[in-house]
């Protein structure tokens, strides 16, 4: 069964796209068949995974407006994952959604034509609760929050659980909250331990483990066109395998998923 997981939050600067793309390439490289959806018009995911945006002839855009099939328009990575790309042009696809009925649909209608394909997708939401991060919502099984370890992290997480909750009463029954991911997180601070217990007591939502720790890695893969998992070792892409074989032992077996002790 193909799991399909977004990850949102409205807020830019969290680390959403370094996320899908290091889990991606942790997931693939533990042996499985991934798809990362780039669902933000500034196409950060696609630029970061060696793709030029400008340069793409049709994208997730065409997709989403039943234009071209999404098997059409896969591209291949670096590391493994195939990418459904975005370009620019997804910034016109939400005007154009919000016209047509049963829009929050689109992206689940388009991925079900090759969802068998893949064991796990991924899905990049943009920075904002639109259409389009809708569609990332009714199109997936789970969520997943990727929150920086500063202060006021956790402006906007309050709205980001009402949309989800109503999705799960509207368009999607099935979705569930996976949990928050800690990001940007430096253990050496208690500062970063006090944003992490201030969120788990203030909504009650389970932070996922390893916390992901802050690293100049992260920006050099996207200035090379591949994840944090390619090349040498290092903390960054230690964590993502980590988080990896979390969610693999929770999904194929069952398993509860490691938390952070939030103090």
């Amino acid at each position: 069964m193909t799991r399909t997981l977004a990850v949102a939050n409205q807020k830019g600067g969290v680390a959403k796209t370094t996320t899908v793309a290091s889990l991606g390439a942790a997931l693939a490289a533990a042996g499985r068949r991934v798809l990362l959806v780039d669902l933000d018009p500034q196409g950060s995911l696609t630029f970061s995974l060696g793709h030029d945006p400008d340069a793409l002839e049709s994208s997730v855009h065409e997709v989403l407006l039943g234009d071209v099939a999404a098997s059409d328009v896969l591209l291949e990575t670096v590391d493994g994952p195939s990418l459904l790309p975005a370009t620019i042009d997804l910034a016109g696809a939400e005007a154009m959604l919000l016209m047509r009925a049963g829009r929050e649909f689109a992206l689940r209608r388009a991925l079900g034509t090759i969802a068998a394909d893949f064991d796990v997708v991924l899905i990049d939401c943009p920075p904002s609760l639109g259409v389009l991060t809708l569609n990332g919502l009714t199109a997936a099984d789970e969520v997943l929050v990727p929150l920086q370890c500063e202060t006021l992290a956790h402006r906007g997480v309050g709205q980001l659980l009402r949309t989800v909750a109503d999705v799960q009463a509207i368009t999607n029954p099935g979705l569930t909250l996976l949990g928050v991911l800690p990001t940007l997180y430096d253990a050496r601070t208690t500062h970063s331990r006090d944003v992490l217990a201030d969120v788990s007591g203030r909504y009650g939502v389970d932070l996922l483990a390893p916390p992901i720790p802050r690293t100049v890695r992260f920006a050099e893969a996207s200035a090379s066109g591949s994840s944090v998992l390619h090349g040498r070792k290092n903390k960054g892409g230690e964590a993502y395998r980590q988080l990896a074989a979390n969610l693999l032992a929770h999904w194929d077996g069952g398993a509860d998923l490691v938390l952070v002790d939030a103090g």
